[in-house]
């Protein structure tokens, strides 16, 4: 772990907010946007929301792993991460989980109105995404000590923000009755699950590269992720295969879902996606991995920018 030496106050709350990692959190509300551009529903006031609600989750949920990884004892000395505040002694524990406290709540503010918009489904989606985000290090079985962080990851930041994005917008768009009770067939496509199924596989990838860095000291605190389980080899083979069905899934969008092959332009960052494959599958040392963890969550922001590109241009071409 660096040094923490130096660090100001302000310097601090920004480690613990961990803003390298926000793409992870917009980059499925940019493609759900994109998609509902390309069929016509984009409704700005619900896209935005969900686009902030998502920002504070990510958030609220950096803060409670920073806290429950030092509560469990996973953030020792010999971490090659970053540097995590409160196993390091820079922010007191109980600042820490007040901030996670408020930041969730303030995620709750802003849910107040999607779930206006977009009724009992909506609340579903948001109390469940908060839960996922607390219970993945913290509560009586933290998953991601199970190994089940990639699932979770895979499903809430692509299947889930994805379509959830798409919904909000659709409903309103499509003049469905806010505060419904069961979930509106017109306002959830097929392309939108697809979709998430890309974005949750890329947003996976910055798990999967995390874990193998850390492998060797999670498995010494007892901290049983998936990397850990499988090993560095079938870690490598997870890496790839994420890689393979998020640049398969514009592919199929063009063949079977009659989108333009202007959503192909996601294939642009596939140099990107090469060069940190390069690193991933060499190298397990923190000084190679960490910057290679930047560059997935720069390669996921630049893979959404460019599918809500390709894909709103498909919608009018």
């Amino acid at each position: 772990m660096p040094a923490t030496a130096e660090i100001s106050r302000t310097q601090a709350w920004l480690i613990a907010a961990r803003p390298q990692t926000l793409p992870a959190g917009a980059a499925p509300v940019i493609i759900g946007i994109g998609l509902a551009a390309a069929d016509g529903v984009f409704a700005p006031l619900p896209a935005v929301g969900a686009l902030v609600g998502a920002l504070l989750i990510q958030v609220g949920t950096n803060f409670a792993n920073d806290y429950y990884d030092a509560k469990h004892g996973a953030d020792t000395d010999e971490r090659e991460g970053f540097t995590r505040v409160t196993a390091g002694g820079l922010i007191q524990p109980r600042q820490v989980r007040a901030a996670m406290t408020a930041t969730y709540a303030l995620a709750l503010v802003v849910g107040v109105y999607l779930v206006y918009v977009g009724g009992v489904p909506i609340v579903v989606v948001g109390l469940s995404s908060i839960l996922a985000g607390l219970l993945y290090t913290g509560g009586p079985y933290p998953y991601g000590y199970y190994g089940l962080g990639d699932l979770f990851v895979f499903v809430y930041f692509g299947l889930v923000a994805v379509t959830g994005t798409y919904y909000v917008q659709a409903v309103t768009a499509l003049g469905i009755d806010p505060l419904s009770v069961s979930v509106a067939p017109d306002a959830i496509t097929a392309g939108a699950v697809l979709a998430g199924a890309g974005a949750g596989a890329l947003a996976t990838t910055i798990l999967v590269v995390n874990n193998i860095r850390d492998l060797e000291t999670d498995r010494e605190a007892g901290k049983r992720t998936l990397a850990v389980m499988l090993g560095y080899r079938f870690s490598r083979v997870e890496f790839c295969a994420l890689i393979a069905l998020a640049y398969a899934v514009p592919v199929a969008l063009v063949v079977g879902f009659d989108h333009s092959p202007a959503v192909l332009a996601t294939w642009l960052s596939a140099p990107l996606a090469a060069l940190v494959a390069r690193t991933v599958l060499t190298r397990t040392d923190g000084d190679a991995l960490n910057p290679a963890l930047e560059r997935t969550g720069q390669l996921l922001a630049l893979y959404a920018l460019l599918f809500a590109g390709g894909v709103a241009l498909s919608g009018v071409l």
